[in-house]
Order: structure tokens, then sequence, then C-alpha cells
């Protein structure tokens, strides 16, 4: 069974860093890709980053490339997103989701939702101004 469980959200006040950890079972990450998105209240389900371990590359949204770092523990079937310099706007909920064989048209894809197979639950992140 794929499963994937978030974790390390919180409060956190602006300025601060947080890491979250995404541990994933039922699957390896070769020939796959972890993403990461968030969801704030009101608003769309946007991507955040993403490993695609098929070809060894990752992504990042513009916006929020040089604040925030995707990584992997793939002994520990983990994915890390960490997060500096965190700001009120950065509040979310925010998930980990696989794509299983990502395609060459994933590089174009990766930042949307539809494009993912499994996701998990969630966890908060708050940023305090």
């Amino acid at each position: 069974e794929v499963q994937l469980v978030e974790s390390g959200g919180g409060l956190v006040q602006a300025g601060g860093s947080l890491r979250l950890s995404c541990a994933a079972s039922g699957f390896t990450f070769d020939g796959n890709a972890i993403g990461w998105f968030r969801q704030a209240p009101g608003k769309e389900r946007e991507g955040v980053a993403s490993i695609n371990y098929a070809a060894g590359n990752t992504y990042y949204t513009e916006s929020l490339k040089g604040r925030f770092t995707i990584s992997s523990d793939n002994a520990k079937n983990t994915v890390y997103l960490q997060m500096n310099s965190l700001k009120p706007e950065d509040t979310a909920v925010y998930y980990c989701a696989t794509a299983f064989s990502p395609s060459f048209t994933y590089r174009r894809r990766w930042h949307l939702p539809a494009r993912y197979d499994y996701w998990g639950q969630g966890t908060q992140v708050t940023g305090e101004a």
C-alpha cells in the first residue's frame, strides 16, 4: 500500500525556518517523482518543489527558489522541504505527493496536482507576522 506521511509543520515567526518531512512507504523513489504542494485557505493547491528521480532533476516555483530547498534521504525513503525566511504568506497546508513513472513532459507539468497519483494528508504551516 502506498502511503505518504508529512510531518514537521507548526507555528513559526516571520523570518524563521521549518523543515518538513515526507515519509514514503509501499514504493521506492527510483523511477518516480515526489512533489511538495501547498494550499492556503480559499486558494488553489500550488506546486512548491519537486524531485524527479527518473531524470535526476529538481524543480521549484520561481517565487520560492532560494528560500525553499527540496532534498531526500533515499535510505530512509523520506523527502524533505527546508523552508527558510518564512513569511506570513507561506501559511498553508503543505502536502507531498508522488507521480509514478514521470514521462519527458513532467518537466512542464510537475507543478500540476493532477499529475500526481498519491497524496499525503498534509501538515499545517503557519507563519506569524
